[in-house]
């Protein structure tokens, strides 16, 4: 009998602030440990919070691009829990009137397009940091985290594969970055995932979930979800029970362990924090934010379709990230828009491909736009070609000067000299005489291997159209 998986996921993402949600203390990070926890996050005896007026639009500004309901009233509550990394013994959050409500996201997987719902998001700060092993025999708590502020993004059970819930996270973690709210470092804790798993028979009611905890990286959100989806499947065919537990993700051995049974919302006692009014949210406010709405990634993939003729695979790779779109436009405009496809296919290689090898991000690139369109202007006035541009973008990727500067420096400018390259296509066919004949009975791939040696002969600097045009001239 097949079987039915059924995931959905809650994501936290840092929100970018400078300070943290109820105070004034700094959330950079790298700090050293309990440097960056003032009285207000270890919850002193009469501290009170104030609320970071940031975190509310940048959550107005997440709802309106899900298309989700606005909270007009939007109320914080205590989520009760002993933990030793949480030092008030208890949690901010937001329980039944959130800031966000009801929305939709649009995923695709394999060429195949769905909405998942997104439940809510709420706002609630984070906790401290349990380190192991750092002081033998003993954990370490690092309260430096503390009251950062977050907003944790409750999807709908509305995915059916791993491979979904990737592409949601990932779709997420675009949609943050794109507006701002968040900087999306995995690596860092910015974007964590939590995944909700479970199983059942086609037309049964809902399996008993398990909650995959605090995933770091896509590639183990997607292994760690298909694991568990096999040991649930395993455990119920073998006549066991699956518990509502919260498990952690091994990747070194692509394993979950059990961490602890996972609480009910009546488990934390929540009640309406006393500290803290309501937050009302009026028109005004959703219409301010909505004025400083940035263009969104699908919005920007269509248009780059529809505006620069590019294809669809190209307008998805340069708008994977928003700083990267906003190159390629600094490229176009740059160039007076005379080849946005030349400029796509740049970006889209040699560029992304440079980025890559030196695992830089776009802002770190030792090039700017305005330098990387001058170059591909030379290209364009046939100054230099395909070729050589390559050897151009190098020598600018390495520190040494500008396109133009570079061309002058090292001689490369493309030899476009009709006579000149008439010169060289002569001297190859009277060198070449049985490649001549071979091609004169009917081996046209010959024409190749005479472009090949013209372009040697010519340092590579002969203009590739003039030589086919020259060559087919000569051979006719």
């Amino acid at each position: 009998m097949s079987w039915e998986v059924v995931i959905g996921l809650e994501i936290h993402a840092q929100l970018t602030t400078k300070s943290k949600i109820f105070s004034g203390s700094s959330i950079a990070y790298g700090a050293a440990p309990n440097t960056q926890a003032c009285n207000v996050d270890l919850g002193m005896p009469g501290m009170l919070p104030v609320l970071n007026a940031a975190v509310i639009d940048k959550s107005i500004a997440l709802g309106l691009a899900l298309n989700a309901e606005i909270g007009r009233k939007s109320v914080f509550d205590r989520k009760n829990y002993f933990y030793p990394d949480l030092p008030k013994g208890y949690q901010t959050s937001q329980l039944e009137f959130p800031i966000v409500g009801k929305g939709t996201l649009e995923i695709e997987v394999d060429g195949v397009k769905k909405v998942i719902g997104v439940t809510r998001a709420h706002l609630e700060e984070d906790a401290g940091k349990s380190n192991h092993g750092i002081v033998p025999g003993m954990s370490g708590i690092d309260l430096n985290r503390a009251g950062t502020p977050l907003l944790e993004i409750v999807s709908d059970p509305d995915m059916s594969s791993a491979k979904e819930a990737v592409a949601y996270a990932k779709k997420m973690h675009e949609l943050v970055q794109y507006l701002g709210i968040c900087d999306g470092n995995m690596q860092e804790g910015s974007f964590r995932v939590d995944s909700n798993v479970s199983v059942r028979r086609p037309g049964e009611p809902l399996g008993t979930r398990t909650e995959l905890k605090n995933i770091n990286s896509f590639r183990f959100i997607e292994k760690a979800i298909e694991f568990e989806i096999e040991r649930q499947i395993e455990l119920i065919e073998n006549g066991g029970q699956v518990v509502q537990e919260t498990r952690l993700y091994d990747s070194e051995n692509d394993t979950t362990r059990s961490m602890r049974s996972k609480e009910e919302a009546n488990d934390y006692r929540y009640f309406p924090c006393p500290d803290l009014l309501p937050v009302i949210i009026t028109d005004e406010d959703i219409e301010a934010v909505k004025a400083t709405m940035p263009e969104l990634p699908d919005a920007k993939r269509a248009r780059f379709v529809a505006e620069f003729g590019l294809s669809e695979y190209d307008a998805e790779v340069l708008t994977s990230s928003r700083e990267m779109a906003e190159f390629f436009e600094a490229v176009v405009a740059a160039t007076g828009a005379k080849d946005a496809k030349l400029c796509a296919n740049w970006m889209t290689s040699g560029f992304a491909a440079a980025l890559n090898k030196d695992s830089l991000a776009v802002k770190d690139a030792p090039i700017s736009a305005e330098m990387l369109a001058g170059m591909l202007e030379r290209i364009m006035d046939d100054t230099i070609s395909g070729k050589i541009a390559k050897q151009v973008f190098e020598a600018m990727w390495n520190g040494e000067g500008s396109a133009d500067e570079i061309i002058e420096a090292k001689g490369l400018k493309q030899i476009t000299d009709s006579g000149a390259i008439e010169a060289l296509v002569d001297e190859v066919l009277a060198n070449n005489p049985s490649q001549v004949e071979a091609y004169k009975a009917g081996q046209e791939k010959m024409m190749g291997y005479f472009v090949g040696q013209i372009m040697k002969a010519s340092g590579g600097q002969a203009n590739p159209g003039q030589v086919n045009q020259i060559l087919k001239a000569k051979l006719s």
